[in-house]
């Protein structure tokens, strides 16, 4: 009879194991699932991404190239963020036709990321010095210092990202990582806020005034809304960005290419005025419409 109770109870738990392992298998291939389906979509916006921006950003940095002039140096700056794209470009597509040597490719990923961050602070300072010392910006900007400052954030980009190929993992390099890349913050805040209390007092034009402030707001923005997730994501012990919300995070760092081609446009006087313009004609013959309808309105009333 005990023999019998024995028995009956290792049957249950047997059955009980074995509904476990069903479970946690179905569970697995529902996960599996659902993670090919999320690269399959990032397969594909990584085909969009790279086929129209990779051509876009050799042409804006070939433009910007000949805008380059000893009294107008901003450009070099947004030039070297471009090139710090197309070595995310390069990375994309490595990453989209083989699997081998991640280390190399994570190497590249992340010298393209802390370039990026450098640059932006680059423009962000530079738009800022424009506007609250305009005397010393005018006397002291120099082809040459401008060179030896993006000389000096690619050095300090290597310099952060060398120890992953001699042998160090990445793991142990993530906080350094973040830390770094979140010091660009409240730069960019401080240049963004400078600039805007600055304004009154400076004798730069208005339209150049208005082209600065969208410049920096531009810049806070890709760095907010583009960088500052996978930032968070290295300085965290846990990831908690799993399923959808860690390849949102993937995705927005791959559409940073694309959205820094923004910059190139407010860079162009031209074509900025152009759509400045285009949106005061815009609102003048909204006013202008809704006069006329009230015109009309009392015209008919009376």
């Amino acid at each position: 009879m005990e023999v019998f109770n024995i028995t009956n109870t290792s049957q249950d738990d047997f059955f009980d194991y074995i509904n476990a392992v069903y479970d946690y298998k179905q569970n697995r291939t529902v996960d599996n699932d659902e993670k090919r389906k999320l690269q399959s979509y990032m397969f594909v916006l990584q085909c969009i991404i790279v086929s129209i921006g990779l051509p876009l950003t050799l042409m804006a940095i070939y433009a910007l190239h000949s805008m380059v002039r000893s009294n107008h140096v901003a450009p070099i700056y947004v030039i070297n963020l471009l090139m710090s794209d197309l070595i995310h470009f390069c990375c994309m597509i490595v990453r989209m036709t083989t699997k081998k040597r991640p280390d190399i490719r994570r190497f590249f990923q992340l010298l393209s990321l802390f370039a990026s961050v450098g640059f932006m602070v680059c423009i962000a300072l530079e738009r800022y010095l424009v506007i609250a010392f305009p005397l010393w910006y005018r006397f002291r900007r120099t082809i040459k210092i401008t060179v030896a400052v993006s000389v000096a954030v690619w050095v300090l980009s290597l310099a952060f990202t060398l120890p992953l190929i001699f042998g160090i993992k990445f793991k142990v390099m993530k906080i350094p990582f973040g830390i770094f890349s979140l010091i660009a913050l409240p730069l960019l805040l401080f240049f963004l806020c400078g600039t805007i209390r600055a304004l009154s007092a400076s004798r730069v034009p208005t339209d150049e005034k208005r082209r600065i402030v969208g410049i920096l707001v531009l810049v806070l923005l890709i760095y907010t809304l583009l960088f500052l997730p996978t930032i968070i994501q290295y300085l965290e012990k846990v990831n908690t960005f799993v399923g959808w919300t860690k390849y949102l995070s993937f995705g927005f760092r791959r559409l940073s290419p694309l959205v820094d081609l923004l910059l190139y446009v407010f860079m162009r006087k031209r074509t900025i005025d152009k759509l400045l313009a285009a949106v005061c004609c815009c609102r003048m013959n909204s006013k202008d419409s809704s006069r006329i309808d009230s015109n009309d309105v009392c015209s008919s009333s009376v």
